[in-house]
């Protein structure tokens, strides 16, 4: 009982390694990710804007027809 304890103990720290080195592989898509968020964020600001003038659009045509 007291070496499954000890190997419990063992592998947390032997699993935290190893998942942080297959998160360090992924660092250099940062700078590509960033522009490629940017461009994503752009478009959805641009969609957000048609989305609220349909909406009002649609609001106004309620509102005529009560």
């Amino acid at each position: 009982m007291e070496w499954t304890l000890f190997l419990l103990l063992l592998l947390c720290p032997l699993m935290m390694i190893i998942c942080m080195k297959g998160m360090g592989g992924h660092k250099h898509h940062s700078s590509h990710s960033s522009s490629n968020l940017d461009k994503k964020m752009s478009k959805l600001e641009i969609e957000n804007e048609t989305l609220k003038k349909e909406i009002d659009k649609l609001s106004s045509l309620i509102k005529k027809g009560s």
